[in-house]
């Protein structure tokens, strides 16, 4: 990978007033994505920025955070003195990097056995990659069937829980 690949820019553009960030590869877009910003495309180009409306503090937390993220992971960042930070968020690996290491051992196998000893870890019951994909989508569903419902009422108790259960 390119050294310049490693380096990032996140400023507040002096003319727009947004918080910007600019550079980096396809793991820098993962982390400023998880960090909260907002991809733009370009014809010649693909930046971040700030989500639009956020008050300025919180927009400052959110590129603190990112630089935080990027350098913790590596990255140089040249950034605004409001976003610098010594702080170096805590890197955990992706879902999507291990299940990407699963391509690769896939490559790396000389035998059928390893294949489908690889290929157990997508469909074991109960913990397999598409056991939990399933989980998901089902919570998903249940979470979009509940949007159609209205909220009850807070009791005057202050028990609101929701779907509506007893209190107490």
């Amino acid at each position: 990978m390119p050294l310049s690949d490693r380096y990032l820019t996140i400023r507040r553009d002096p003319h727009s007033e947004e918080v910007l960030a600019r550079a980096g590869d396809l793991e820098a877009h993962s982390i400023l994505h998880r960090a909260g910003f907002v991809p733009v495309h370009r014809l010649h180009e693909t930046y971040h920025r700030a989500p639009a409306g956020l008050p300025r503090d919180e927009e400052t937390s959110l590129a603190t955070e990112a630089v935080a993220r990027l350098r913790a992971a590596g990255y140089h960042v040249d950034c605004d003195p409001d976003f610098d930070t010594d702080h170096r968020a805590v890197r955990y690996q992706q879902l999507g990097d291990s299940v990407a290491h699963l391509a690769e051992r896939i490559r790396q196998a000389t035998t059928t056995d390893e294949v489908a000893e690889i290929l157990t870890e997508l469909t074991a019951p109960g913990d397999g990659i598409l056991d939990a994909l399933g989980h998901i989508l089902t919570a998903a569903a249940e979470f979009h069937d509940g949007l159609a419902r209205p909220r009850p009422p807070t009791p005057r108790g202050g028990c609101a829980t929701w779907p509506r259960r007893p209190c107490g």
